[in-house]
C-alpha cells in the first residue's frame, strides 16, 4: 500500500513537473515545432476532409495550431491540455467560436462517456505513464463508431543525443519511450482491437547539436522523468556539441532521428 501510494504521488509530481516545463514553452513552441507540425499532418492524413457536425477532442492540443486544423474542416472542438499556459496559447489562436478549453490529463478525461465523435492527439501519450490508460479513457468518451488518431514516440527516438551523452556522464537526458509491442499491448489491455498502425522513421537535420536542444527545451520537451534538476552545466553542452560532430553527415548536418508510431483505433 505504501509503494502504491509513493508511486502515485511520484507520478503526479511528474506530471506537475511536465505542465511546468509544458507552460513554460507556451510563448516559444510554435518556433521549435516543425517536427511536431510534421508529424501532427501525417496524423491528419487519416482523418477524413469533412468533420461537419462532429465534436472532436485535441488531447495535448499545445497551443492549439492542430485544434485549427480539425475547426477547418468542420468540426467543434474541446481543446484539452495539461498546460494552463499552453491553453492560453490555444485560445488565443483558436478564439471562442467553435472551440471550448479544458485543463486535463490523458490519464483521467474529464468528459462524459460517449461525448465525442473523434479523439485526435499528436505527441503527447508518450508523457503518460501506462499508455493503455489514456487509450482506456479515449475509448470511454468516443461515441459507437467513432475514431480515435494518435501519435507517440517509439524506443530509439533521439538515440543519437542519448549515445553521446553516455560519453559524457551516467546521468539521464533523454527521456525513454515505449517500444512497438508495448503499443500493441496497450491497445489490447484498453479493448481497442479494431486499430492500424503506420511506422515511419523520421530524421530531422540540425547545424549543431545545440539547435535541437533548443528545439526541445523550446517545445517544452526537455523534462526528463527521474533525472536530478541543475545537471545540465555549459561545459557538459559543449562537450555534447564535440561528441555529436563524429555523426556529421556529407552534407555537413547533425541528425535527430525519431521513430514515430501513428494510431488510428475505429470503434
Amino acid at each position: 500500500m505504501e509503494q502504491a501510494l509513493e508511486s502515485a504521488f511520484d507520478s503526479q509530481s511528474d506530471k506537475s513537473a511536465i505542465a511546468e516545463a509544458f507552460g513554460k514553452a507556451a510563448k516559444t513552441y510554435d518556433a521549435h515545432a516543425a517536427f511536431q507540425r510534421d508529424v501532427g499532418h501525417r496524423l491528419l492524413q487519416h482523418i477524413p476532409n469533412d468533420l461537419s457536425g462532429k465534436t472532436i477532442l485535441d488531447v495535448g492540443c499545445g497551443t492549439g495550431y492542430f485544434s485549427q486544423q480539425l475547426s477547418q474542416r468542420g468540426a467543434k472542438v474541446i481543446c484539452l491540455d495539461l498546460s494552463k499556459g499552453m491553453l492560453e496559447a490555444a485560445h488565443q489562436r483558436c478564439g471562442d467560436v467553435g472551440f471550448t478549453y479544458q485543463l486535463g490529463d490523458a490519464d483521467s478525461l474529464p468528459l462524459a462517456n460517449d461525448s465525442v465523435d473523434m479523439v485526435f492527439s499528436s505527441l503527447a501519450l508518450q508523457w503518460c505513464d501506462d499508455l493503455s490508460v489514456p487509450l482506456r479513457e479515449m475509448r470511454r468518451v468516443v461515441k459507437q463508431n467513432g475514431l480515435i488518431c494518435f501519435s507517440t514516440l517509439l524506443d530509439g527516438s533521439l538515440h543519437e543525443l542519448k549515445q553521446v551523452w553516455m560519453k559524457i556522464d551516467s546521468y539521464q537526458h533523454v527521456n525513454d519511450f515505449i517500444s512497438c509491442n508495448q503499443v500493441k499491448i496497450a491497445l489490447a489491455q484498453s479493448g481497442c482491437a479494431n486499430h492500424s498502425l503506420d511506422l515511419p522513421t523520421i530524421t530531422v537535420w540540425y547545424d549543431t547539436a545545440f539547435s535541437l536542444m533548443r528545439d526541445l527545451k523550446g517545445i517544452g520537451a526537455n523534462h526528463v522523468s527521474g533525472r536530478a534538476q541543475g545537471l545540465t552545466r555549459r561545459k557538459s553542452l559543449i562537450q555534447v556539441e564535440q561528441a555529436y560532430q563524429e555523426l556529421r553527415s556529407h552534407q555537413g548536418l547533425l541528425p535527430a532521428t525519431y521513430q514515430v508510431c501513428l494510431g488510428v483505433i475505429h470503434l
